[in-house]
């Protein structure tokens, strides 16, 4: 098997563990039960991942990070064996992985609270979250009413 089909096989071990632990789960579960059963039942793959994920679950909440490499690994192995087997799934499954990682980068929606503090502000304020290259370009010379021996 080639590099490159080892490297797929190795991405889509760490994105289908890292989809186990997620929102998305139930809908990557089906579709991945159908990659692995390859055009037959996809009863006992779904069992197989269920399994696998119950597992997972397990091992996160108690640490236990070495079962989780060992699940991560299992289902490296697998899709190697996949790979290998079926020259059209390397093509099914860089599709799939495309899928389901521009699923997982989608933002969230979030509520954002900003609040100035401190007193008054008497230049330009920035609220976000990347900034670079900004140039701010002012006299100096507070206002008046700012000035020296203002009460």
């Amino acid at each position: 098997m080639d590099a490159e089909l080892t490297a797929l096989a190795a991405s889509g071990a760490t994105t289908l563990v890292g989809l186990m632990v997620s929102e998305g789960w139930t809908q990557a579960r089906d579709r991945l039960a159908r990659f692995f059963a390859r055009g037959g039942e996809a009863g006992a793959a779904e069992e197989e991942l269920r399994l696998s994920r119950e597992e997972l679950v397990a091992a996160r909440e108690s640490e236990d990070e070495s079962a989780a490499s060992d699940i991560e690994a299992g289902w490296r192995t697998r899709l190697r064996r996949v790979l290998q087997a079926d020259p059209e799934a390397a093509e099914e499954l860089r599709s799939l992985l495309a899928e389901m990682s521009a699923g997982a980068e989608e933002p969230s929606s979030v509520a954002v609270h900003n609040t100035i503090s401190g007193g008054v502000q008497n230049g330009p304020v920035f609220q976000g979250q990347h900034f670079s290259g900004l140039t701010f370009n002012s006299s100096g010379a507070l206002p008046p009413e700012q000035g020296r021996g203002a009460s």
